[in-house]
């Protein structure tokens, strides 16, 4: 363990905040953030030190370095005592990324002409995913170490929707990515995109073309050669710190939204048909509240699609199935840093069972849960036999807990552990009771019973979550303080504000715990040349279109107490 008491040095960026971050700033927030940088190892490189801002108030802007978010120390689960910064002890240091949403943008099975329905259905930046992501690998391996823990990254874990529409060659870019290898964001056709922004529709973005489409008329600038720099080779350094998987919705099912294998669309992932709606004005009304308000009403959709719309065709755009996608995992390329399979195995493979538990450090186990439901749709739940192996293995690793009856049990010879839970449906978006086909007598749990299960186990500090690509941190209350937990969302980052999270655990040393969550941004600078072909540069552009999204949601932003925080809870094992 790194003992943080008795700091006599400050490590890089704790004395302050860059010139840069402060700008534009009044006293009392430049008071708050050098505070912070004085409770921290390192602020630099994170949003305590700065994070991206609009340089004008309205209208299409480019972007630059704001204020840093201060930190913020929550106590609605456990007081805070004064002299904790002197005592406490880090225990792990976890990096969560989520929904990564690797999209193949040309691929012919997307559902762009709904996006005043669904804004996720087409987005102006959405080439330039591959490049984003690998910007966020860069920043990690750059920052290594827990800003309040100072502890080097014991994992980074990917709460899911790591792609976007479950094809293979989305997945092959998310795990070089991930991993480190040579990435070529292109499908279809060799020096042309065939995707809706080059086909004369003024309702997308097109941004190589002068035509006054409406994001033109909203400020969007015109980007000759985009598409040839988008489509590039580049190199993903791959993250130097071992990392795990968890499925998405996006994983798992048609764009996240419909069951995989739906009759016609299903054959025109490969096909040389871009789709574009189906035949009957019912099934299109169907289609519409399955992406506005998760309803199932498509299942019965007779599905005669409509299109003449040719494209090059692609085997690479072929979907995976859930085994797939965790054999990919296994494969002796995308090792990186390990560990094999990032959480998968060949027996998890076999069965067909996409979650299990992992050691994070010394006393402190993740356990990745599968919330989608196979049987399609955005929403989650967890099936019995997952329900029930969660309690086995929470049980395994504690000496007291509350069984189902409601009575306490205490054991003797049992190392206790503090336990980490990840999964990519929130606790609110766990909805979906549909039966899962292939296992029909495997009920559903919903995320409320989740909850309450839970919180038997005092050992359990918190749940890490994605899904609704917004920054929301939540409370998880319990009369007893030890059976409270905090359930941490994170923002997406494919969608603005593109953040992933550090979580630094630690104890305090005075019957507590701190678990600290620090946003962070991209390597990307804020400002790019829109006719620089690198990396850096697209990435940055990646970020700047998503902020100027027609549909973006700065509510995703959550409040302070959302994104940089000190969650304060009772320390189960004191």
């Amino acid at each position: 363990m790194v003992s943080i008491n008795r700091r006599t040095v400050l490590l890089g960026g704790v004395a302050g905040l860059g010139s840069a971050a402060l700008v534009g700033t009044d006293s009392a927030l430049a008071q708050a953030n050098a505070k912070t940088a004085n409770r921290a190892f390192a602020t630099r490189g994170t949003t305590l030190e700065q994070a991206a801002a609009p340089r004008s108030a309205s209208g299409y802007t480019r972007l630059v370095a704001g204020a840093g978010y201060p930190l913020v120390v929550r106590e609605e689960l456990c007081a805070a005592k004064p002299r904790r910064d002197d005592t406490r002890t880090a225990l792990a240091s976890v990096v969560q990324f989520t929904d990564l949403h690797m999209i193949d943008a040309q691929s012919p099975v997307r559902f762009e002409w709904l996006h005043d329905v669904t804004g996720s259905a087409f987005r102006p930046q959405e080439a330039l995913g591959t490049q984003g992501a690998a910007q966020l690998v860069q920043r990690i391996n750059t920052l290594a170490t827990g800003p309040f823990s100072g502890r080097p990254f014991d994992c980074v874990v990917s709460t899911g929707d790591n792609t976007d529409n479950h094809e293979g060659i989305e997945l092959e870019w998310f795990l070089r990515v991930m991993s480190g290898g040579r990435i070529t964001p292109n499908t279809g056709a060799t020096g042309r995109w065939e995707g809706v922004q080059t086909g004369g529709d003024d309702n997308y973005y097109l941004v190589e073309s002068s035509a006054a489409d409406r994001y033109k008329k909203a400020g969007f600038p015109t980007i000759p050669g985009y598409f040839a720099r988008a489509t590039a080779t580049h190199t993903s350094t791959g993250l130097k710190t071992k990392w795990f998987s968890v499925f998405g919705n996006h994983d798992d099912s048609i764009e996240g939204a419909l069951p995989s294998g739906f009759p016609v669309l299903n054959s025109m992932y490969t096909g040389n048909v871009k789709f574009n709606g189906f035949a009957s004005a019912s099934d299109n009304t169907a289609l519409r509240a399955a992406l506005a308000t998760g309803s199932t009403a498509i299942r019965n959709a007779a599905g005669t699609q409509q299109s003449s719309w040719i494209v090059t065709p692609d085997e690479r755009r072929a979907p995976f199935t859930t085994r797939q996608f965790m054999a990919a995992h296994l494969e002796a390329q995308y090792a990186g840093p390990g560990p094999v399979g990032h959480g998968f195995t060949p027996a998890s493979v076999a069965d067909d069972i996409g979650y299990y538990s992992f050691p994070i450090a010394p006393g402190v186990t993740g356990i990745a849960m599968d919330s989608t439901n196979r049987a399609g749709f955005t929403e989650g739940s967890i099936g019995h036999a997952q329900w029930t192996w969660i309690q086995a293995t929470l049980q395994a690793g504690s000496s007291r807990y509350i069984d189902p009856l409601g009575r306490e049990v205490r054991r003797t010879g049992v190392s206790d552990e503090l336990f980490v839970l990840f999964s990519h449906h929130t606790s609110g978006s766990m909805s979906n009771l549909l039966l899962d086909p292939a296992l029909p007598f495997d009920m559903r749990h919903a995320g409320f019973e989740v909850v309450s299960m839970i919180k038997r186990y005092p050992n359990v500090i918190a749940w890490v979550n994605g899904h609704t690509h917004a920054n929301k941190i939540t409370p998880q209350h319990h009369s007893d303080p030890t059976r409270s937990f905090w359930e941490i969302n994170t923002a997406s980052h494919i969608d603005f504000p593109q953040h992933a999270r550090i979580i630094d655990v630690c104890d305090n040393k005075d019957g507590s715990l701190s678990l600290f969550t620090t946003l962070v941004e991209s390597a990307a600078p804020y400002q790019a040349s829109y006719t620089d072909g690198s990396q850096a540069a697209l990435a940055s552009v990646y970020r700047e279109l998503s902020y100027n999204d027609l549909h973006r949601d700065l509510s995703q932003l959550g409040t302070g107490a959302d994104r940089n925080t000190e969650l304060l809870l009772k320390n189960p094992l004191a």
